[in-house]
């Protein structure tokens, strides 16, 4: 029986050992980065930092973050964010975020967020590079505000991106329950008494292959970018209204997008009265697009539902038969 405590001790003494190696370990590499982001010119500061989780994690809590790249313009900010990680393998990262208002910025446009329970997973390869195998972001109610008033919110928010069989190729799938869009879009489109609070559905499930692999370059170098888009489904149900799209979009250098799109759009003609509302289409386009979208709707028997094909081709995009314009730049900044 001696023997045994005796073993048992010498056990608790090593992985006591190991724990605190490495705890240190990972706090110096997480302080680590913060110091290089700022030798390269960032804001990376905190002020101060808490260990804990003896004796099955690790957790390495950083108060009063705030991050800022003068590069691309964009900042972040919040009360706190944890990193916690099983004591066996520091590469499965969870990343907890303050429930308190953190603030994220492109150049002079900042957006307050609240959200409870956010966490971030992620899974790293092991070596130098720690490639990223698996990302997955998860939150209970949550609000996005900007200038004091929301622009979008939601009962709840999962978001995963995960490694394939190609290194560089990623499945991304989504999903918000009740995702209600804010008051300045639901004016803009005059659609605050024809449409529920929150959509129905709002769902997403789409490869995704970029120029080279999500690792830590993508934070001290430059962004992955996206080079061909396998869009398996994309559906939004908000009331009456209906869309889906799926299809595959190649995108170059410039980051100019070629392919098609399917799109099915159900009670279409409020859309093209929220797309004219908002701006997006001029008033002396709405009859033409509108006679033209009755005709191709009426090919189909039901002069309700619309399918038509999104074309990317040479810098523009058009709906079907109908030029929209150039198409938008797919560039990760």
């Amino acid at each position: 029986m001696r023997r045994l405590v005796r073993v048992l001790i010498f056990l608790a003494i090593v992985w006591s050992a190991y724990w605190a190696i490495a705890g240190y370990g990972l706090r110096s590499a997480i302080t680590g980065w913060f110091e290089h982001q700022r030798e390269l010119g960032w804001q990376a500061d905190f002020s101060s930092v808490e260990v804990a989780g003896y004796p099955q994690q690790h957790r390495t809590r950083l108060n009063n973050v705030a991050l800022a790249d003068p590069v691309n313009g964009t900042a972040w900010s919040a009360d706190w964010i944890e990193f916690q990680s099983p004591a066996v393998w520091p590469g499965r990262q969870m990343l907890g975020f303050a429930s308190t208002p953190q603030r994220l910025s492109y150049f002079d446009q900042t957006a307050i967020i609240k959200a409870d329970k956010l966490l971030a997973e992620l899974n790293l390869r092991p070596g130098v590079a720690l490639e990223l195998e698996k990302m997955a972001l998860t939150s209970g109610p949550w609000s996005v505000a900007h200038e004091g008033t929301n622009t979008a919110a939601g009962a709840s928010l999962d978001m995963i991106m995960e490694q394939t069989d190609t290194p560089e190729a990623y499945t991304i799938r989504g999903s918000s329950d009740a995702f209600a869009p804010g008051e300045d879009l639901r004016s803009l489109m005059r659609s605050a008494a024809t449409l529920p609070q929150a959509f129905e559905t709002l769902e997403l499930d789409m490869n995704v292959t970029f120029d080279k692999t999500w690792d830590r370059s993508a934070l001290e170098e430059r962004r992955p970018q996206p080079r061909l888009i396998d869009l398996h489904l994309a559906e939004i149900k908000w009331g009456g209204l209906r869309l889906f799209a799926t299809g595959e979009v190649k995108v170059d250098e410039q980051g100019i997008p070629t392919g098609e799109v399917a799109i099915k759009a159900e009670n279409w003609q409020d859309m093209v009265a929220m797309a004219n509302a908002a701006g997006a289409l001029p008033d002396q386009a709405v009859d033409p697009v509108t006679r033209a979208l009755n005709l191709l709707a009426g090919l189909g028997g039901n002069p309700n539902a619309l399918d038509l094909q999104l074309n990317f081709r040479d810098g523009f995009v058009a709906l079907g038969p109908l030029p929209l314009g150039p198409a938008p730049r797919l560039i990760l900044r």
